[in-house]
C-alpha cells in the first residue's frame, strides 16, 4: 500500500482576476471577507518565467482562503466557451436561511443581479457574478444528518450507474420529490 496524502482542507483556491484592487473591494464590501495579504513578483517562482503578477488572498471563513491573480501581461481573461456558465462557480456557505436572505438583499441593494433562492433539497442557494465574471453561489444547508447519510450511502452506486449510462440515476429520487413537494407549499 502506498502512502496517500492526508489532506486537511484547502490551503487556498486561486482564480484569475482583471483588477486586484477591484476584486478586493468586491469581496470585502459585498461578502465581508477579510483581505489577508498580497504577493507580487516579476518572475513565477515555480517556473522562473517572467510574468509579473499580483496574487491576493481573501479569508473566506473557516480557514478557507480564496485567492486571485492579476496578470497584466497575459491576454485578456476569458472562460471555457465549451462549458456552460452555470457549471464553473465558487460556492460559499452561509450559516442560515436568514443569512442567505440578508445576503441577497445586501447584494441587490448594491446593484448586483441575484438569481434565487434555488432549492436543491439539501440546501438553498443564490447565484450572482463577481466583477471578473466568476459565478458565485451562497448556500445555506437545510439537510439533516439522516438525509446526508442516505445520499452518502448511494453515492458509489449512483456514480457507477452514471459511468455506464450517462443518464441521471434515481437512487436519490426522494430528494427531487422533496423539492417538488416544497415548491407546492
Amino acid at each position: 500500500m502506498t502512502d496517500q496524502p492526508n489532506t486537511r482542507g484547502f490551503h487556498h483556491v486561486a482564480y484569475r482576476c482583471r483588477d486586484a484592487k477591484e476584486t478586493v473591494e468586491f469581496y470585502t464590501h459585498m461578502l465581508g471577507m477579510d483581505f489577508q495579504l498580497a504577493i507580487a513578483e516579476d518572475h513565477v517562482p515555480s517556473t522562473g518565467e517572467y510574468d509579473p503578477y499580483m496574487h491576493i488572498f481573501m479569508d473566506a471563513g473557516g480557514g478557507n482562503v480564496l485567492a486571485f491573480f492579476e496578470l497584466p501581461n497575459q491576454p485578456k481573461m476569458g472562460r471555457d466557451r465549451n462549458t456552460p456558465r452555470w457549471v464553473q462557480h465558487i460556492a460559499l456557505r452561509v450559516e442560515s436561511l436568514e443569512a442567505l436572505s440578508a445576503a441577497k438583499t445586501h447584494l441587490e441593494a448594491n446593484g448586483i443581479e441575484v438569481l434565487g433562492p434555488v432549492n436543491h433539497g439539501i440546501f438553498k442557494s443564490i447565484y450572482f457574478f463577481d466583477p471578473n465574471g466568476h459565478r458565485l453561489e451562497l448556500a445555506a444547508d437545510t439537510a439533516n444528518a439522516q438525509q446526508m447519510g442516505q445520499l452518502k450511502s448511494v453515492a458509489f452506486d449512483m456514480l457507477e450507474e452514471w459511468s455506464q449510462t450517462k443518464k441521471a440515476p434515481r437512487h436519490a429520487a426522494w430528494l427531487h420529490e422533496k423539492i417538488a413537494a416544497e415548491a407546492k407549499e
